[in-house]
């Protein structure tokens, strides 16, 4: 399979800047016909600017025009800009002859270290979220100009997306070689073409990944006009999912109030539960979900794995979609920084390819826990839940968190354990909570939103229930937004 597909690669014509045309390369082997794509911007030049406002860049090479003619169609779906990777030194049909033990390319090819040098970089490489990556099979591999480029971008907190084209060869190990040159990358799992594949296959490959080409990933600012008493507005993930801003927390809750707390959020309008291997209830949980008679794919459930589960991470991962009995978990989490926990995250990340796990992240990560985790994975958290409430208001955590694009959630959000009867007797909130005729609760529920913080308050009362997913009827003054703010006591209520 890697022979022919070599010797396909030097039987086909080289496509203009990227491999010279001045010799006459051998023709074992006709390359498919390419179907003329619809016009789209032309791959051939390397903009300064994206179109149509779009965050997506295909970088390309190819010596066949097999992988420009993929790259184009992207280019068509997505509306993304292109860039194309040109050699320094252009590849002649001998330096593609298979059969020639020390031709060019089949030196680059078994030396790890080679590292063929590229014509400039993309200047505006920071203003893409997600990059194609597209590139021929070269001996069963993705070619070393490849490597070049990825050692030489920074794509720390980009979605990458492996494309390759070839008429036998498979991608085989083509995509994840390249892996460890983006560790601060997360990267989709790789797709082979053969050159003639259709605009709907390519569309349809596309919206399969639920990608976000154009950088609405609101993480640290909601639009809570969309948001009405009983129905939270979302925000768009990083994975591409869409998130309710509130939801009903489940620590403490157990046996059948645990399942009433769940049916009874769902019916008030709730769609995020959050539950945790530690709070010992996905069952209930997932009995409740299960029971409420709203579909499914409605409801948005975050759990956790603990740190004594990280050693076997796979299996903890099972016992979690067994006990919530849902189908799909729609998060996980790792609940705090614990031994082995890159493993365990890497388990997850084995997970969302398989499609049962839709968005991962992590919680208790603070600015030096989350800067020394990102680069060892390869899926950036799309949120960190940590403790955040208006006595420990994390500000600079915060800004952090949101500044690298992931969503910020609030566990603890009316106090800390032991503390929160404190909290809500505040004399400052009361009289705010007075103002607009609300309660303490509706006014730091309404707080942590217009900072931009998700917000999943507990409780087992059908009134609280009620009452806490009913503040979209009223805003807080800049006045009140700084009277609350002075409150930060920088009180943290628990260790970690």
């Amino acid at each position: 399979m890697l022979v022919s597909s070599l010797l396909l690669m030097s039987g086909l014509a080289c496509a203009a800047g990227a491999c010279t045309t001045t010799e006459e390369p051998m023709k074992p082997e006709e390359p498919t016909n390419v179907p003329d794509p619809k016009p789209a911007p032309d791959p051939n030049s390397n903009p300064d600017t994206q179109p149509s406002g779009s965050r997506a860049l295909v970088v390309w090479f190819s010596c066949t025009n097999t992988t420009k003619g993929i790259a184009n169609r992207i280019v068509e779906v997505t509306g993304a800009a292109t860039w194309r990777i040109e050699p320094e030194v252009a590849y002649t049909s001998e330096d593609l002859n298979y059969n020639n033990s020390s031709s060019r390319a089949n030196g680059e090819q078994n030396d790890p270290s080679a590292r063929p040098a590229i014509k400039g970089k993309c200047e505006n490489f920071a203003d893409y979220d997600v990059v194609f990556l597209g590139y021929p099979i070269w001996w069963g591999k993705a070619p070393k100009v490849i490597f070049t480029f990825l050692e030489s971008h920074d794509l720390t907190g980009k979605t990458i997306v492996p494309f390759c084209t070839s008429h036998s060869s498979g991608i085989g190990s083509s995509d994840t070689d390249l892996h460890r040159l983006a560790t601060g990358a997360e990267w989709k799992q790789g797709r082979r073409f053969s050159g003639n594949e259709s605009e709907e296959t390519i569309e349809n490959w596309i919206e399969s990944m639920n990608l976000n080409f154009n950088n609405n990933t609101n993480a640290g600012v909601f639009d809570l006009s969309k948001g009405t008493n009983g129905n939270a507005p979302t925000v768009k993930l990083r994975s591409g999912y869409d998130m309710p801003i509130l939801g009903l927390g489940t620590y403490s809750l157990h046996g059948d109030v645990c399942v009433n707390s769940v049916k009874a959020a769902l019916a008030a309008g709730f769609r995020k539960i959050d539950t945790a291997h530690m709070y010992d209830n996905e069952e209930e949980v997932g009995q409740g979900v299960r029971e409420s008679g709203v579909p499914r794919e409605e409801i948005f459930v975050a759990t956790k794995l603990y740190p004594n589960q990280y050693d076997n991470p796979e299996a903890a991962i099972e016992e979690c979609l067994r006990k919530l009995d849902i189908g799909y978990i729609d998060l996980m989490l790792l609940h705090h920084p614990g031994t082995n926990d890159v493993k365990a995250y890497k388990a997850m990340e084995k997970y969302v390819a398989a499609g049962k796990i839709r968005s991962i992240g992590v919680s208790c990560y603070y600015i030096k826990e989350i800067d020394e985790f990102l680069p060892k994975v390869n899926i950036k958290p799309v949120l960190v839940q940590n403790e955040v409430h208006p006595y420990y208001q994390d500000t600079e955590v915060m800004k952090h968190l949101h500044d690298l694009g992931i969503v910020v959630e609030a566990w603890y959000p009316l106090g800390g354990r032991g503390h929160q009867k404190e909290l809500l007797s505040d004399p400052v909130l009361s009289e705010i909570a007075a103002e607009h005729n609300k309660s303490v609760v509706q006014v730091i529920l309404r707080w942590h939103l217009q900072r931009g913080v998700v917000a999943i308050p507990g409780s087992s009362n059908p009134d609280h229930i009620r009452e806490n997913i009913s503040v979209f009827d009223f805003s807080l003054t800049d006045d009140e937004m700084a009277r609350i703010a002075a409150l930060n006591r920088n009180e943290k209520h628990d260790w970690y």
